[in-house]
């Protein structure tokens, strides 16, 4: 359903996620910070807080009645209603490693549909943005997936949505490499999940699949992918919310294929 976001909330939400990205901006070095799990964790924390701090209130001024979605790496439905699901440094890890691979993230979420999302990357300072029914951007430009037909060319990536999967979601995201290893001609293994979505609805990749149902993770790309053209689903082929428990987004002409040779596996 299209979403009445109007100029003036998309252009508050971007502010504020830009604002936030720059507070992640000054914390990041080109060095990993943390040797022990218990400085790698603490410096995650102090990210994430940081963030939040700037980005919090201005998104529920932005939007009014809007709620908070409290836990990042939480899944499934949530309560009726618009909700802010928001990742204060979206590849947090990477940040920590001195790696180039993050992100701010906001999307509001509308009855368990995504329908506004803002994407910031702040060393490259490109932010993506899409709102159900007017299409995806990246900055000022439109986006649109790939036009392949088939698997046989395509470029696709999974990855881990969080540390410390049960074992039986460890194997399936190996069996489901393996499957795609077979059937198309790059797969990519790596996180966060919204920077290789945001390939998917630029067209630079051509499918993206998780056994997981981390929201934060998977709405704004949901909603990116499917404003640029694209087709987003579970591995029943059936339209993806955040109640689903696997996630599939890819360009049309190679959705069916990939939707083959994974759905096994599911």
């Amino acid at each position: 359903m299209p979403f009445a976001a109007g100029t003036t909330l998309m252009s508050d939400v971007t502010a504020a996620v830009r604002t936030a990205g720059r507070t992640l901006l000054d914390r990041y070095t080109p060095h990993a910070r943390g040797v022990s799990l218990d400085e790698v964790v603490q410096e995650l924390h102090a990210n994430d807080d940081a963030v939040l701090d700037v980005l919090r209130e201005p998104l529920l001024r932005a939007r009014r009645g809007s709620q908070w979605a409290e836990d990042e790496l939480a899944g499934g439905a949530l309560p009726p209603g618009e909700w802010w699901v928001v990742d204060p440094a979206e590849g947090n890890i990477n940040h920590v490693h001195g790696m180039p691979d993050w992100a701010v993230t906001a999307t509001l979420v509308r009855d368990n549909e995504p329908v506004l999302t803002v994407v910031h990357l702040p060393l490259t300072g490109d932010t993506y943005t899409a709102a159900a029914g007017g299409g995806a951007r990246l900055n000022d430009r439109p986006l649109n997936v790939s036009a392949k037909s088939g698997l046989g060319a395509a470029l696709v990536g999974t990855g881990q949505a969080k540390p410390g999967e049960d074992v039986r979601t460890y194997r399936r995201i190996g069996d489901s490499v393996t499957a795609m290893l077979t059937a198309g001609l790059v797969v990519r293994v790596s996180v966060p999940a919204t920077m290789q979505l945001i390939h998917v609805a630029a067209g630079r990749m051509d499918a993206f699949w998780q056994f997981s149902d981390v929201r934060s993770g998977l709405v704004a790309g949901a909603l990116l992918v499917s404003e640029a053209g694209g087709t987003v689903t579970d591995l029943a082929g059936e339209p993806w919310t955040t109640a689903g428990r696997d996630f599939l987004a890819a360009a049309p002409g190679v959705h069916a294929a990939a939707l083959a040779a994974l759905s096994p596996i599911a």
